[in-house]
């Protein structure tokens, strides 16, 4: 770290299962090329706690599904502490202090970032991804959350300050037509408050392509774990391309590589 800034921060938006394979997926094909993903600072939201968590303790897709496809929740599912059940079942009660967790407070809805550090990240996790109507509340620390992608998808604002800010949003650009457009134009915006504060940071912008667009067309396949597996799929072969043009860009000055 110098002067307070990190060489590479993560940035994980949320997007049910589908969000969590699409993460690993682009995330691993970096790793796998050498880029230190698992240490570097991240904030997420949503599936992107699960992804971060992962992540940080060296558990790969493969791994985490297992756990997980013989145990999705059935949704809606309103019976408190299901979430964490199975987040416990892949993390444990391990903390992951690299990670910070964008929830909403009860009954304000406020915006709360929750650390990695001071928590496990079973808590974490379900707080973030307690989709309202969908699954239940989760208390950390006293107070009632639920996922924070009501306030935010990504929370870019909120990133680490860095050379190297990795943007990864399962919901934007292509992903359901103008829901995913809307979410785009408000995720740029939070990544030009960040650069303000990060002049001379490089920002990456990535997202689903249309062939990943393609698998989820409405918000409920967002939940379908054969649709998630395909996802990962395609989403390590986009991480290979993002690779090559993150290799390529390491020697140079550019402050928007950001991959298509």
């Amino acid at each position: 770290m110098v002067n307070g800034r990190q060489p590479l921060a993560l940035c994980f938006g949320g997007g049910g299962l589908f969000g969590i394979a699409y993460l690993l997926g682009v995330s691993e094909a970096l790793e796998d090329g050498g880029v230190k993903i698992g240490p570097a600072p991240a904030i997420a939201t949503s599936a992107g706690t699960w992804a971060a968590a992962a992540l940080e303790l060296g558990i790969r897709w493969e791994q985490a599904v297992e756990v997980i496809g013989g145990d999705v929740p059935r949704l809606p599912d309103p019976r408190a502490g299901r979430l964490r059940s199975v987040a416990a079942e892949i993390f444990g009660e391990r903390r992951v202090p690299g990670m910070r967790a964008v929830v909403c407070s009860l009954p304000k809805l406020q915006r709360v970032v929750l650390s990695g550090a001071q928590y496990p990240a079973a808590d974490l996790i379900a707080a973030s991804s307690a989709v309202p109507g969908l699954l239940a509340p989760h208390r950390v620390g006293g107070t009632l959350y639920v996922d924070g992608g009501l306030r935010s998808m990504v929370s870019a604002d909120r990133a680490d300050a860095a050379d190297n800010l990795l943007v990864l949003a399962p919901i934007a650009g292509p992903m359901f037509g103008p829901a995913g457009a809307l979410a785009e134009r408000v995720l740029r915006r939070e990544v030009k408050h960040w650069q303000a504060a990060n002049p001379s940071g490089r920002f990456w912008l990535i997202r689903p392509n249309r062939a990943i667009a393609g698998l989820a067309r409405l918000p409920m396949n967002l939940f379908d774990l054969d649709r998630a597996r395909r996802c990962y799929e395609l989403a390590y072969a986009q991480g290979s391309g993002i690779l090559r043009r993150w290799q390529d860009t390491q020697s140079t000055t550019s402050t928007d590589p950001a991959a298509p």
